[in-house]
């Protein structure tokens, strides 16, 4: 069976860190997610997803992540239930994130401009696996990073109809 779960959203509110008493970090916040369609006044309308993250994963979040910030999580759907102060049995669906991904700079967030997806700011690398991380930039300047020339010079390629494959 499977049940994968991958969002993309802005955080609701900052992120709230608690610690268990085995000391195990886990933060809960909620993802405002847009929907494919618009309703019939013509306005998109967005789902307001809990999420829970745990362990250095719910650190990583608290620390960086804020309100309105853009975020991609991927995770599982789960459900619990309780019995809450007057005896009710309440159940609650959240998705469990295994791990997020900031999505936008913080100079995009904040609307100082200058900032792009992939501009001059780069929250640590949130994947399991040792791949370098971005460096920041702290000079606030946007990185030349050789986009705006032309990658395959100023002549045209030349390119028989015998070297393509169709």
């Amino acid at each position: 069976m499977i049940n994968n779960v991958v969002l993309v959203g802005r955080i609701t509110r900052d992120p709230e860190l608690r610690y268990t008493p085995q000391n195990q970090a886990v933060a809960t916040f909620s993802l405002a997610v847009n929907r494919q369609f618009k309703n019939a006044n013509g306005e998109r309308e967005a789902d307001f997803i809990n999420c829970v993250i745990w362990r250095q994963q719910a650190e990583n979040l608290a620390n960086w992540a804020k309100k309105g910030a853009l975020i991609g999580v991927t995770g599982r759907i789960q459900t619990r239930n309780y019995e809450n102060q007057q005896g009710q049995r309440v159940y609650v669906t959240e998705v469990v994130a295994d791990s997020f991904q900031m999505l936008e700079s913080r100079s995009a967030r904040e609307g100082m401009g200058g900032g792009t997806s992939a501009g001059s700011y780069s929250a640590p690398s949130q994947s399991t696996n040792n791949t370098p991380r971005p460096q920041t930039n702290n000079n606030n300047a946007t990185p030349n990073l050789g986009r705006d020339a032309d990658p395959f010079g100023s002549s045209p390629m030349e390119i028989s109809d015998d070297d393509l494959p169709f």
